[in-house]
């Protein structure tokens, strides 16, 4: 009897409140965590906190709502505690078992994972016979794997499968977890082997459903797409499994397109999936693929709605958000509406994501460029009409302002009659002058008498006599002229300085000193828009016709050669007939340049570094005096370089090289500040992988020096 209500003690009141509290908490933790389907799924879905180890009875830091997990091992222990019956060395209270399994689960999910084996291990070894005793040692391997000690893991499991008496779920349950062992090995085919083997029962419908997920973007990283379509598009016709998979399975599924595709039956299924409404938490992701699939089609526009559709529609998901923001700032960026694409990537750049990532530091380094684009492009277009109007006589002055003035005469007389319009139409105008104190008569406007009247009074100057009725605005005649007075608007405007041509004349440069500083501006501009767009945006046409206005407004002698050479290796993109013809100046012009024998003999320029004249040579030049601490020396050679070999492929090293000069002569930020214009101006080279690298240990030491 004392065994019996010991036992039933045990399940029925205290091992249940803590069963029950652990699995309220199981599912508040799943219902909680974000799975990002833009990468491969982890096989459980636990968000580990490396930063963080709790003590027994913490939770951690991230798991606020895990009050759950604490409870029912508070629970588990008073079982084992109060309920234990030990006698002659056997336990004779058979759920005790349970409260060890219920103990460790508990600890696990709380990220205690010693803690945790050591309740696992102790079940097994003092309950061998128990029906859980297969269960238990299924999630001892669990927490062998989060230790990092996956051979053991494996062994364990190994000795699980071998058992004969393994129920379904306890085999689709062991090889999940030999699948996340054999992840952490980076063993890929043994994956897939054993996620195949956990989907066979489909038992559990929610950890099936993962699997069979998992295994189909393992499918597509393997660039098996048949296979990988094969599994997604089964996922979609499943119908009890949970509605992300399904959902997503499509999107991945859309993710695998390409032209051999039905592209009809890819929309049909986004479309169907987006007229459900059990599918709105989804709408964004739906939204935003079917834009990636009218963009691999070539509908640009299409693409652009569904991109923003995707923005309007989206609720918790900032990656997703993210990523639209990026593409509809491409869509402006490929139309060179560059302002508009630097909002947009503002956008992006404001959501609180991961920014130490590849792609968000791509998205930083062109929001950069970008920023020197407009300040450019803006120099560019206000320099070359202040010296476009500086180039004219007073004829052309006079007959160019007094145009000017009158668009802006007009201009400024729509923008009055529109704002006459829409405060007649808004209510206000004559209303708003009257005394907004409605106390007397009520809060709203109507109950005013003195309201109502100038109302009336207004209605009829404005529209006539009109009986109630539908349609009453065109009467019976269908037109307003019969009834409706129209008022001539007088316009009242200063013309005391923006209608005076004199006003703007007068502020005309005329200085030749200014002229000439403005021309060098301008021709600064266009050369470094012609760099930006051949070398960072790889927009060729955009960047020649930036060379070709550098040319043809008197350029600097030093810079023609090089400009020139820019031009040949631009056009190949698009017009070998203008690339010959700027090789063939350079050669017949130019013969004794080295621009000139980078054309006839791209090979002997790497064979010419010990040669006196070659940038190799002054580059060695420099980097020896930089190490023997000959700073300005140094200083003076690297600048002489920069000066000599613009253009060239050197160009990058002498500027790393000068960071490092700057560094040692003037400190931390004038250093930070080149490395980041050298991450900009020399995308995809070596010495801006350099820089990124010392920037980010740069960060990482500044860290740990504030920590300490």
């Amino acid at each position: 009897m004392s065994r019996t209500g010991h036992a039933m003690s045990t399940k029925y009141n205290v091992l249940f409140n803590g069963q029950t509290a652990f699995d309220e908490a199981k599912l508040a933790l799943d219902n909680s965590y974000e799975d990002n389907f833009w990468e491969r799924l982890p096989i459980e879905p636990l968000e580990i906190e490396e930063t963080f180890i709790p003590l027994p009875g913490q939770s951690t830091a991230q798991s606020t709502d895990k009050q759950g997990f604490d409870k029912a091992e508070e629970k588990a222990v008073k079982s084992i505690q109060k309920h234990s019956m030990v006698i002659d060395g056997l336990e004779k209270n058979k759920q005790i078992d349970e409260a060890y399994l219920l103990l460790g689960k508990s600890r696990y999910y709380l990220q205690r994972f010693i803690p945790a084996l050591e309740a696992f291990t102790f079940g097994i070894e003092n309950y061998p016979n128990a029906n859980l005793y297969r269960e238990t040692k299924i999630w001892k391997a669990k927490a062998h794997v989060r230790l990092q000690n996956e051979k053991l893991a494996i062994e364990t499991l190994n000795t699980v499968l071998r058992n004969f008496e393994i129920t379904d779920a306890e085999y689709e349950s062991a090889h999940s977890a030999m699948a996340m062992a054999y992840t952490q090995m980076d063993s890929t085919h043994l994956v897939i082997d054993h996620l195949k083997k956990a989907t066979y029962y489909f038992t559990d419908k929610e950890q099936s459903a993962r699997n069979l997920f998992i295994l189909g973007q393992i499918y597509r990283e393997q660039e098996k797409i048949d296979s990988s379509n094969m599994v997604f598009e089964s996922l979609t016709y499943m119908k009890d499994i949970p509605r992300k998979y399904i959902v997503h399975a499509a999107t991945e599924r859309a993710k695998n397109y390409n032209i051999a595709d039905s592209t009809s039956m890819v929309v049909y299924t986004l479309k169907d999936l987006i007229q459900d409404r059990d599918n709105r938490p989804y709408l964004d992701e739906l939204y935003y693929m079917a834009g990636l699939i009218a963009l691999k089609d070539g509908n640009f526009d299409e693409a652009k709605g569904l991109f923003e559709l995707s923005v309007i529609h989206n609720t918790k998901k900032p990656y997703q958000k993210s990523l639209s923001y990026e593409r509809i700032g491409d869509f402006y960026f490929d139309k060179t509406s560059f302002e508009i694409a630097g909002a947009y990537y503002d956008s992006v750049l404001q959501i609180p994501i991961d920014q130490n990532t590849k792609r968000i530091r791509k998205i930083i380094r062109k929001r950069e460029s970008l920023n020197d684009v407009i300040l450019y492009e803006n120099i560019a277009h206000q320099t070359d009409s202040i010296l476009t109007i500086a180039n004219m006589n007073d004829e052309e002055r006079e007959v160019y302002f007094t145009g000017y003035i009158e668009q802006l005469k007009a201009k400024m007389l729509v923008e009055k009659i529109q704002n006459e319009q829409n405060n007649a139409n808004l209510g206000i105008g004559d209303l708003a002058q009257v005394s907004n104190n409605f106390d007397a008569g009520g809060k709203f406007y109507f109950y005013n008498a003195q309201v109502v009247g100038l109302g009336r009074q207004q209605f009829k100057i404005k529209y006539g006599d009109r009986p109630p009725g539908d349609f009453w605005l065109i009467s019976q005649s269908g037109s307003l002229s019969s009834t409706v007075e129209v008022k001539e608007t007088e316009v009242q405007l200063d013309t005391s300085l923006l209608f005076n041509v004199n006003y703007y004349v007068d502020q005309i440069p005329k200085s030749p000193r200014v002229l000439d500083s403005l021309s060098l501006l301008r021709n600064d501009a266009y050369y470094n828009l012609g760099l930006i767009y051949k070398e960072q945006f790889k927009e060729y046409e955009i960047a020649a016709v930036n060379f070709e206005n550098f040319l043809s407004h008197d350029p600097s002698e030093n810079l023609i050669v090089p400009v020139k050479y820019h031009l040949y290796k631009t056009y190949a993109f698009f017009n070998t007939e203008l690339s010959n013809k700027y090789s063939k100046d350079i050669v017949t012009n130019y013969p004794d340049s080295r621009y000139a024998e980078m054309i006839k003999n791209p090979n002997s320029v790497l064979d010419s570094g010990n040669d006196d004249n070659s940038p190799e040579y002054l580059y060695k030049i420099a980097f020896v005096c930089y190490e023997e601490n000959d700073l300005d020396y140094s200083l003076r050679t690297v600048n002489e370089g920069l000066d000599r070999f613009k253009g060239l492929e050197i160009e990058a090293k002498f500027e790393l090289l000068k960071a490092y000069l700057l560094y040692k002569t003037e400190g931390e930020e004038p250093f930070v500040e080149k490395l980041n214009s050298i991450i900009i101006d020399y995308p995809n080279t070596e010495e801006s992988d350099h820089a990124v690298d010392l920037l980010e240990k740069m960060k990482e030491l500044n860290s740990k020096s504030q920590q300490n």
